[in-house]
């Protein structure tokens, strides 16, 4: 079998569990971890998740980061300036763009057919990459989540810190990991 159907099943012995009903944002929080190099194949895969969550009895919703930073940034009147002097871009990606991505994430935890017993998928994280921290979306976001949020993370997980991409410092988060070598 390959990495993304081994972390599929990982994912599905996790989800598959009695969930523990009371607790906290962060708690509600799953990350599936894989490498960075399997990127493309596991967004092309996102629906095999979506049939083993189902098939756990539980709803799913998801949302692709990718296409935010485009949309965006298509929408911005002086986007022509920013490319020109992508420098003065920073304070916008800090405040207009970080709130763009936050209520974007919020929309869909807090949709109207999301309830207890729903997923909600996050995947194309690596888009933010550069751009923003995924620690600081989901620090404005996890109090949204009524069910269980699913965050697919290309990066690492060592000693309870996560690093996206491997790139950067991680930071350590009270989320349920999802391994490749989970149980071994």
């Amino acid at each position: 079998m390959g990495r993304i159907e081994d972390l599929a099943d990982s994912y599905e012995r996790n989800i598959k569990a009695p969930w523990q009903k009371n607790l906290a944002g962060a708690q509600k929080a799953i990350f599936v971890v894989y490498a960075k190099e399997d990127e493309r194949k596991l967004n092309a895969r996102i629906g095999d998740f979506e049939v083993r969550t189902k098939g756990a009895g539980h709803g799913w919703r998801q949302l692709d980061l990718a296409p935010l930073f485009p949309a965006w940034m298509s929408a911005e009147e002086y986007r022509e300036s920013y490319f020109e002097c992508p420098e003065d871009l920073q304070l916008k990606l800090d405040t207009e763009f970080f709130d763009y991505v936050v209520a974007a994430v919020r929309a869909e935890l807090t949709a109207e057919d999301v309830d207890e017993n729903t997923v909600v998928a996050i995947y194309g994280t690596s888009s933010l990459y550069g751009f923003l921290r995924v620690s600081e979306v989901l620090d404005k976001s996890v109090g949204d989540i009524r069910g269980r949020m699913v965050l697919f993370f290309p990066g690492t997980f060592q000693q309870d810190n996560y690093s996206l991409l491997g790139a950067r410092d991680g930071w350590n988060y009270l989320a349920t990991p999802i391994t490749l070598h989970q149980g071994e």
